[in-house]
């Protein structure tokens, strides 16, 4: 009775081969055939017998939230009427219970395992055993290894060989308890060391059959170690990812959860906090499928539906994402709600003002639905593009569709259907055709044709895509051969069924101005630019046919824009200096002076200064010395080649002392900038780097 009473208190405590790991190995009594294993303190010296129960240190942990997510403490295991007994071991483990009888049967059992080990070893099945331990060792090493987690201070027991392994904190295996709280998952940096000494104890325990003749206690306790590792390994790898997530890591967290999910698909936290890593990569619709995953597997999981209902408002779907707020219990708050229902009837205005061809009204709501939330819903994107274009304001309209996520087909399809999909490709077909996209804007009619093939809109403008990329290609082959009147016929042809296309407007111009048709061509530059204001090519055109017909003011204007947008410009830069000379040779006024690339005046008086200064545009002022100005004089005169618009005065401080008062100049050199007759800029005369940035940012 004696030895049935001790051999149940030593089941209690978690003696027999796993107590052996997790503990310390039990001391076998002198009466026993099998010696007894060698201590950690002593290897030489035997150990003695003992019958008391061994004590143990309470230690607490406390639990790493996931991201959202809430990880259920682990259960101590109790009878009735008895303190909770603890399944895992402190840091500093005390000697467990021995055995003081050993049954004749487990006598004869002990004896044959180590007669058979000792004489079986380098055996097939040693081996075997010897390459899943170390294969097992290294996947765990490997885990850690990409972990990446930073080192904790907390103490940690290494595995030995004399003591099988003693380990603290160990993830997802139950932990000691105190009196006041339920101790969950451990660190992940105190996780990650656990199972580096998992693993070290593992090659450690693979080389034992070889040196201590223990072969089939060992297989046994290795089988029983890799399947508590295998439990552990998808928490672990959770908080690795949560870890990640937190570090804005989320293509390693990504990673990370795929494994766990791997191992173990059936956790609803592993799927919801997948969503968050492919939401922090801008995969929202891959992140709607898995956040719908982990609501299947747990229909009440209110993070889950918390986290679907955001992703469904800023796709535009404004019905499911209300279905699923109403589901995810206390985090939503009222805000959320009325953001959902506020999307809806923005929604129901689109569709009405589409109808009725109210662009401006279509504008103005897409522009407040995508401002209040549905920032990636490509619908509204679409019909934005759809109402800028109706606007003629063709530049904006391309901003606007190139704002929109980025799903392709088939990923539209399934998501939003055939019927929105071919819309979207339909608008994105007029976008690239404004554009000046030719080939891209027949390609996207056609793929919306297969969407929707019963579509007259769509088959229309299937046939517009084509038919004004045709015209602008013929066109050109008949411009590069010279014929500049076919070219012109073709272009307006194409112009037929695309009237306000910018490309074959600025194309038309080309071949009107090569005829002499200066007008024609200026009014063809200004409808390009009406829709397109940015279209460098078509002001330079239309500056060429005004200088052509002698509006210098008007060429003027166009050439400063130019010059602004591309500063170092030569070609442009010679232009505009020959409108200036021509306006003031038409104004009467002196030419003399001017010279092309040498924009840099000397001041001969403070009543040039002065007329320079105040007038409209901008002006470089260098103040130096005559004998000590070689360097910054050239300086100077770099950036008057890249800026050949901007008038650049040198001041010699000696011969004006009355500008030096009156400016304020205390440093000398010094540059000062003027536009419009206000000074805004003064730079030391030794930073030529900020020299050329301020005059480039002023000049624009």
């Amino acid at each position: 009775m004696a030895e049935i009473a001790n051999n149940r208190v030593e089941s209690e405590l978690g003696c027999g081969f796993m107590g052996g790991i997790f503990n310390r190995w039990s001391h076998w009594s002198r009466k026993a055939p099998v010696h007894s294993l060698p201590s950690s303190e002593n290897p030489r010296k035997p150990h003695t017998s003992h019958s008391s129960k061994s004590h143990r240190r309470r230690r607490s942990s406390s639990a790493e939230p996931a991201i959202g997510e809430n990880s259920s403490p682990a259960k101590t295991l109790q009878k009735p009427d008895q303190k909770p007994t603890r399944n895992s071991v402190s840091d500093h483990p005390r000697t467990s219970v021995s055995h003081r009888k050993i049954q004749g049967s487990r006598n004869s059992d002990a004896a044959r395992s180590s007669t058979s080990s000792s004489k079986s070893n380098g055996s097939g099945e040693e081996r075997k055993l010897r390459r899943e331990s170390t294969a097992n060792s290294l996947e765990l090493a490997r885990v850690v290894t990409e972990s990446r987690q930073p080192d904790d201070s907390r103490a940690l027991v290494k595995a030995r060989s004399s003591n099988g392994m003693a380990m603290g904190h160990l993830g997802n295996l139950k932990q000691p308890v105190t009196k006041n709280s339920v101790t969950g998952n451990s660190t992940p940096s105190s996780t990650s060391k656990t199972i580096l000494a998992l693993s070290r104890g593992l090659q450690e325990m693979s080389s034992m059959p070889s040196k201590t003749g223990y072969g089939n206690i060992v297989r046994k306790n290795c089988d029983e170690f890799r399947t508590i590792s295998n439990k552990l390994e998808p928490e672990v790898l959770k908080r690795m990812g949560n870890e990640a997530y937190k570090e804005g890591r989320f293509k390693d967290a990504l990673v990370l959860y795929d494994r766990a999910i791997a191992l173990d698909s059936t956790k609803a936290a592993y799927h919801s906090n997948k969503s968050a890593a492919l939401i922090g990569l801008g995969r929202l619709i891959e992140a709607v499928g898995e956040s719908k995953e982990a609501i299947r597997i747990d229909p009440s999981y209110h993070r889950a539906h918390h986290r679907l209902a955001t992703l469904y408002l800023r796709l535009g779907q404004a019905d499911k994402a209300l279905y699923h707020y109403e589901h995810s219990g206390s985090y939503t708050n009222s805000k959320d709600v009325d953001k959902a229902r506020a999307l809806e009837k923005c929604l129901v205005s689109c569709d009405e003002a589409q109808k009725l061809q109210k662009w401006n009204t279509l504008l103005k709501e897409t522009q407040f639905a995508i401002s209040s939330g549905a920032n990636s819903a490509p619908l509204l994107y679409a019909l934005q593009a759809e109402a800028l274009l109706r606007l003629l304001r063709h530049e904006e309209a391309y901003a606007s569709y190139q704002k929109g996520p980025n799903f392709s087909i088939h990923v539209c399809t399934n998501f939003f259907g055939m019927a929105s999909s071919a819309y979207l490709w339909m608008i994105g077909s007029h976008v690239y055709l404004a554009a000046g996209r030719f080939d891209d804007a027949v390609t996207a009619a056609q793929e919306a044709a297969k969407l929707d093939p019963n579509n007259k809109e769509i088959m229309t403008a299937v046939k517009r895509a084509r038919d004004v990329s045709s015209a602008r290609s013929s066109g050109n082959l008949l411009f590069k051969a010279e014929k500049f009147s076919h070219a012109c016929v073709v272009y307006s042809q194409g112009l037929e069924y695309d009237p306000h296309n910018s490309v074959l407007l600025c194309n038309r111009a080309a071949c009107r101005s090569k005829l002499g048709q200066f007008e024609k061509a200026i009014e063809d530059c200004s409808a390009a630019l009406t829709v397109q204001p940015s279209y460098s090519k078509a002001r330079l055109r239309r500056a060429d046919c005004n200088a052509k017909v002698e509006r210098w003011e008007a060429a003027i204007q166009d050439y400063e824009v130019l010059i602004r947008e591309t500063p170092g410009d030569e070609e442009v830069g010679r232009a505009l200096f020959e409108a200036k000379v021509q306006l003031k040779r038409q104004r009467g006024e002196d030419i003399k002076d001017m010279k092309f690339g040498s924009n840099l005046v000397s001041i001969s008086s403070n009543e040039r200064f002065r007329h320079i200064v105040t007038s409209p545009g901008m002006s470089v002022v260098l103040f130096c010395n005559k004998a000590k100005q070689k360097r910054v004089f050239q300086a100077l005169e770099q950036v008057c080649k890249r800026f050949p618009s901007v008038n650049f005065l040198k001041v010699e401080v000696e011969d004006h002392p009355y500008l030096v008062k009156t400016e304020g100049v205390s440093n000398i050199p010094t540059f000062k900038i003027y536009k419009n007759g206000s000074r805004v800029k003064e730079i030391p005369g030794s930073n030529h780097e900020l020299l050329e940035s301020s005059v480039k940012w002023y000049s624009s």
